[in-house]
């Protein structure tokens, strides 16, 4: 059996992903499957760092954005998707596969036009509350359509399309904390809060800390995932400010999965962009959270997804006009110093997580793909 998994632009889009990949493997492997191949057609970008380790082979290929707004950058893209459609064509021709998931962004376009043109039937995922522009465009053409927010349904063909949240690594709920100090360095003298922007738009959330750094430290023990473009600034920045990175605030520059897993189960607080992948892992998680939607993302996705979960009771929204440091250091401490209320948006969060998206997903795909 030959699936081939497409997607791309973001972590969001690629830990998905993996996330599927592995269900496949178990199902597989309880349902006495030997010839499971998994593919990967779509653009780089994170696609070697994850995909390669789990045994998928790898095909890649050019993409371009479908962008809402001008850009001189348009002129490359429809370059880019002209010849990403040929090289996935020829791709999806010698590996002729028996189902194509699609976990959406520009990179999963030309894998999946190539796969509808040989007849390949599609499972198409939707992460966000607000489709994106080539879900939207591909949906007409796919067997399935899976979604993680009710919200979405309205925008897809009611017959085809089933709401089962958004596939998670398992593992990123399976941290130690006994591991923990070592992975992370913390001293467990303070209550920890876990801090990340995720793969797009960590600058405003690293100033917004920076801005509170001298008495969130003091207070509590700080995980913070700057983003790797990010972290020489913001040592630079600490230095300048501070003369040396305040002790129990440990900064990486990104967290591997072990890491990350680790820094979940130990922290009380998580704060976090709105993205679905974000959202999905914080809820399965069970944690309470600060999430602060990006106002750049397309169609104001990230705001509509950060309102969805916020209804469950799992998390606060503080948008990013009002992160000031008053504000923000306020909502820190309200939640930090009430446990009933922490109880409470852990409730929230274990309602609102669907932590068997993945194997929903690929048992789905192995049904569609066995006819």
């Amino acid at each position: 059996m030959r699936i081939l998994l497409t997607g791309g632009g973001t972590g969001g889009h690629i830990t998905p992903l993996v996330a599927v990949a592995r269900e496949l493997k178990k199902i597989s492997k309880e349902k006495g499957i030997n010839n499971l191949e998994l593919f990967y057609v779509g653009p780089d970008g994170m696609a070697k760092g994850f995909l390669a380790k789990e045994g998928i082979v790898l095909k890649t290929i050019l993409a371009g954005k479908m962008r809402r707004y001008f850009s001189f950058m348009i002129f490359a893209d429809i370059f880019k998707i002209f010849f990403g459609l040929i090289q996935a064509i020829w791709h999806v021709f010698w590996i002729m596969p028996d189902i194509c998931f699609g976990k959406g962004g520009y990179g999963s376009f030309s894998a999946v036009i190539a796969c509808w043109i040989f007849g390949v039937p599609i499972l198409i995922h939707e992460s966000d509350s607000v489709p994106g522009s080539v879900n939207r465009r591909l949906s007409g053409l796919v067997k399935r359509i899976a979604i993680s927010f009710m919200a979405t349904e309205k925008f897809f063909p009611q017959e085809k399309t089933a709401l089962v949240g958004n596939p998670i690594r398992d593992s990123i709920c399976r941290g130690q904390r006994d591991r923990a100090g070592q992975t992370l360095g913390l001293s467990g003298s303070r209550a920890p809060i876990f801090i990340f922007g995720g793969s797009q738009g960590a600058q405003t959330i690293n100033e917004a800390v920076l801005a509170i750094l001298k008495e969130l430290s003091a207070k509590y023990e700080i995980i913070w995932q700057t983003g790797k473009k990010n972290y020489e600034n913001i040592l630079s920045e600490i230095k300048r400010l501070f003369g040396q990175v305040p002790a129990g605030c440990h900064i990486f520059n990104f967290l591997n999965e072990e890491q990350v897993a680790d820094a979940f189960v130990v922290s009380d607080l998580i704060i976090s962009r709105s993205g679905s992948a974000n959202i999905f892992e914080i809820a399965a998680c069970v944690k309470p959270s600060i999430i602060i939607p990006l106002p750049t993302a397309a169609s104001d996705h990230q705001r509509e997804n950060a309102l969805e979960y916020a209804r469950s009771g799992g998390a606060e929204i503080i948008e990013q006009q009002n992160l000031t440091p008053h504000i923000f250091l306020a909502e820190i401490d309200k939640i930090m110093k009430d446990n009933e209320l922490r109880q409470r948006m852990s409730s929230g969060a274990k309602s609102f997580a669907k932590p068997e998206a993945g194997r929903m997903i690929a048992e789905e795909l192995i049904r569609l793909a066995n006819g």
